[in-house]
């Protein structure tokens, strides 16, 4: 069996699970979550626990259970605690700065680039070369950080750009490194 889809999620206190169906709600103290669950999936609210269960050990059943199970975690995770991404600028020149609920920011192009904020996202600036992208809904948060970042993504040769927090960027040799050998 699926060792992450047979471990049960704990609902903390505050937190509010409504399973019907195979619609998922998910109410805590940030917000309100709701998910449709694929129909080959059962969850049950028990004893304080949210267990999925399978009907048969087919592959497709067998990946979609642990699945299922870690989408109901990462609601419940996020209306306890929510999610945060946080992404950095490199680069002469290029800074970022709120400006009521727009994100705008200075890349190096000719002009500037405004990002408005978006439902259930809020975004941080805590400094010029830092942004911090908030929300309950993982998967809303993450592919918000990736738009941001695809306005000027990290160049290999300088490095310059907005990367993920702790992201590696590999360098590249330029034109006069490689000849020099």
């Amino acid at each position: 069996m699926s060792r992450i889809g047979r471990k049960p999620i704990v609902i903390p206190a505050g937190v509010e699970v409504k399973v019907d169906g195979n619609l998922v709600t998910v109410k805590g103290p940030k917000g309100t979550l709701d998910s449709k669950i694929h129909p080959m999936m059962t969850a049950k609210v028990e004893n304080g626990e949210v267990v999925v269960t399978r009907p048969n050990d087919e592959k497709e059943a067998r990946s979609l259970h642990g699945l299922t199970r870690t989408l109901i975690s990462n609601m419940v995770e996020g209306v306890t605690n929510g999610f945060k991404k946080e992404l950095e600028i490199q680069g002469v020149g290029y800074r970022a700065a709120k400006q009521g609920k727009n994100l705008v920011m200075n890349l190096g192009y000719s002009h500037q680039v405004i990002v408005p904020e978006t439902d259930g996202i809020t975004i941080d600036v805590p400094d010029p070369l830092k942004i911090v992208i908030n929300g309950i809904d993982k998967q809303r948060v993450g592919q918000f950080a990736a738009e941001v970042r695809e306005k000027r993504p990290p160049e290999p040769y300088k490095g310059k750009g907005i990367r993920y927090a702790g992201e590696y960027v590999a360098h590249k040799e330029g034109k006069a490194g490689k000849g020099a050998k």
